[in-house]
């Protein structure tokens, strides 16, 4: 049986990063080269309905092996890594029983306790970095390995009992479209985990209310020596509407249960420019009350400059799962348990972001999520403790016996 880490190991090798401009699903051609790796392992322990859909979904089952009444449970795993940082030619380091210290990724590159403060959690642990080139891809192999490591266990350890178990791994989830192709009602899980969580111990069921909002404004350039009174600098004009939000409320000034304004890009010239913003709320009311702060602003500008000058278009992205989680929160009770079974202490926090699993709450198949271990994903200083991808693979064996045993 393979070690989790081996596993992590060979499917970070694979650059699976995903491109939102490609329009096609999956957007590249690497994630269907790790699909079918899953697939063929996949059915070399025996689950012999695997398979990747039309979409590059990977999809398998394995059969309950008792006569219990037990819930089918899914665990799902996304297999794209982010476009934010290179996902080519991973090389991993292995640091053994770290010592607290600076880790050397290459001449330039050094992974510190001073950038990274929790590092000093893992002192005595063996963590897995990156060179200093790339990323890791942690976020979300290391979900994959785990899952997969725990189905082999099962399977090579018939004489525990287990209910129907579905897994899923995804495409394109680091650009939104995680969830756009899951078959649900084939998938035919009563509910699900996904393992895309942080540090060890994370147990989120609660994440942001999200819109895209995108503001058009239109000027009226005039040479500028003959420009008193004629002029209507839209540059000038979007600096107004950026300062007519709560200046405080954005990423960089909020946290915890705060919500945020965020301006993602600005492109203009004197006739035309163009703001994208994202809204991010936990609560319902008061993201409602953001989305109306925009046309709050859109009104009093038009009345200024007038008609039409400001336009604001407002699309919903995702909401909150909470909703759908609270009325089964058993779900969550047993990740909690299964993780305090293997010594893991739970932390139970937001979501300050968007995951599959809300939208696939939303789509009937109630998800929270569950940590797959790693640190500082997206980047070169990204890096995973072997130790919290074992416990990973603990607590989902742990989640199956609880609802076996009950």
């Amino acid at each position: 049986m393979k070690r989790v880490e081996e596993r992590f190991l060979e499917y970070v090798k694979i650059d699976t990063k995903s491109d939102e401009n490609t329009k096609v699903t999956p957007s590249t051609k690497g994630q269907l080269k790790l699909a079918e790796i899953l697939l063929n392992e996949l059915k070399e322990m025996g689950l012999n309905d695997a398979e990747i859909s039309e979409d590059g979904y990977v999809y398998a089952t394995l059969e309950k092996n008792c006569n219990k009444n037990i819930p089918t449970i899914g665990f799902i795993a996304h297999m794209d890594t982010a476009p934010d940082y290179s996902g080519t030619n991973v090389k991993p380091k292995i640091v053994k029983n770290y010592d607290g210290g600076d880790i050397k990724l290459n001449e330039e590159v050094i992974l510190s306790p001073k950038f990274s403060p929790e590092l000093k959690n893992y002192i005595g642990k063996t963590l897995i970095t990156t060179d200093g080139t790339t990323l890791l891809g942690a976020d979300d192999k290391a979900g994959i390995a785990e899952i997969m490591t725990a189905v082999e266990y099962l399977v090579n350890n018939k004489e525990i009992e287990h209910g129907t178990i579905k897994i899923a791994f995804t495409p394109d989830e680091e650009i939104g479209e995680g969830a756009d192709h899951f078959k649900v009602e084939e998938f035919n899980a009563d509910f699900a985990y996904t393992l895309d969580g942080g540090s060890i111990g994370e147990l989120e069921y609660e994440n942001f209310n999200a819109a895209g909002v995108t503001v058009e404004i239109k000027g009226v350039n005039v040479h500028p020596g003959y420009a008193k009174n004629k002029m209507i600098n839209s540059i000038m004009v979007a600096n107004e509407f950026i300062n007519s939000l709560p200046l405080g409320e954005v990423p960089e000034k909020t946290q915890k249960y705060e919500g945020f304004y965020h301006l993602s890009d600005i492109n203009g010239t004197v006739e035309n420019t163009k703001l994208e913003f994202i809204v991010r709320d936990f609560f319902e009311d008061t993201f409602e009350k953001r989305k109306e702060k925009f046309i709050e602003i859109e009104r009093e500008l038009n009345e200024k400059y007038g008609e039409e000058i400001v336009t604001v278009a407002i699309k919903d992205q995702y909401k909150n799962m909470k909703e759908k989680i609270e009325p089964i929160m058993h779900i969550v009770e047993t990740a909690k348990k299964a993780m305090e079974d293997a010594d893991v202490i739970p932390k139970i926090k937001p979501i300050r972001g968007g995951t599959d699993g809300a939208r696939l709450s939303f789509m009937g198949l109630p998800t929270p999520n569950i940590f797959a271990g790693g640190e500082n994903f997206h980047g070169k200083y990204e890096y995973i403790p072997v130790e919290s991808m074992e416990k990973a693979v603990a607590v989902i064996l742990n989640i199956i016996n609880i609802y076996t045993s009950k």
